[in-house]
């Protein structure tokens, strides 16, 4: 492995000054399951490493019933999953947290990390866009805010600049007859990465028959993420059910700018987004129904 300084950051306000001091020669390391391989195989190289896990603002995990919840971005995903509150409340969420790599992976990874890695098939993202994420980005002095699905850029590049970092993720509280969920096909294993991954939220009338928003998003498939917001309003108004369903999926699929790789042909991604589409929202409705 390549040689680099390590700093234990203080605060939110010494790591933020940290990366501007370095101007690009230095990394976050919040679970640091992705970096310290990379930096091991190099691929990536720096002159400093940031070690964030110890300030407690971003090894924040709570929910307020007015405010939603906060993920710190060094949350590790077993926190999430364990907890029993965001378990009700945010389902397509855990869906997503558990799948990212496996049992001692989920010890140390992050939503955080996940979301700043980038990766056009990160699990976690289309989970966060459909659940209405926004990210709290520290500066020096200041923040800002930046709705996920808007986070990513390109295939490992973000909209953060120089000195920033990534905060935390802020989820608004799920209403009455919400409901969520997040799917993906994988060819081999758990710890395989999505050929393709769909999230799908919906939130339902009173009667619980009547879809009065929707929002979905689609892993694997583009070089970022992507929010289908005409997917989602297609269904505004709709009763829930395979003809709705299908006209989003059929939006969702007209989308989808996927390639051919070792993993998938484009037209198999194309057509999993159909199906995967439809099979989320309706995992979505029945727990918007509960």
């Amino acid at each position: 492995m390549q040689q680099f300084r390590y700093i234990r950051a203080h605060n939110v306000e010494h790591a933020a000054t940290l990366l501007l001091q370095h101007d690009g020669r230095a990394r976050i390391l919040a679970g640091g399951t992705d970096l310290i391989v990379a930096l091991r195989e190099r691929r990536l190289e720096t002159e400093l490493v940031i070690d964030i896990k110890g300030i407690p603002e971003v090894s924040e995990l709570s929910f307020d019933p007015v405010e939603g919840l906060r993920i710190g971005s060094s949350v590790p995903c077993h926190r999430i999953y364990n907890d029993a509150t965001i378990v009700a409340k945010y389902p397509g969420l855990i869906d997503a947290a558990s799948l990212i790599g496996g049992i001692q992976i989920q010890g140390r990874a992050s939503l955080g990390g996940n979301l700043c890695n980038a990766s056009p098939a990160a699990d976690s993202i289309p989970a966060l866009i459909v659940h209405g994420a926004i990210c709290d980005i520290a500066l020096p002095q200041t923040r800002r805010r930046v709705p996920v699905e808007a986070f990513c850029t390109a295939p490992g590049k973000t909209v953060l600049e120089r000195g920033e970092f990534l905060a935390s993720l802020h989820l608004p509280p799920p209403p009455p007859g919400f409901g969520a969920a997040y799917l993906r096909f994988i060819p081999r294993n758990e710890m395989d990465i999505a050929v393709v991954g769909v999230g799908a939220s919906v939130q339902l009338d009173e009667s619980r028959q009547r879809i009065t928003a929707a929002r979905i998003a689609l892993g694997a498939v583009a070089p970022t993420p992507l929010f289908v917001q005409e997917a989602g309003d297609a269904l505004i108004g709709a009763e829930p059910g395979d003809e709705a369903f299908a006209r989003a999926a059929a939006i969702a699929q007209a989308a989808a700018r996927p390639i051919s790789d070792m993993r998938g042909t484009a037209e198999h991604r194309r057509h999993l987004v159909g199906v995967l589409t439809r099979r989320a929202l309706a995992i979505a409705v029945e727990r918007a129904r509960k």
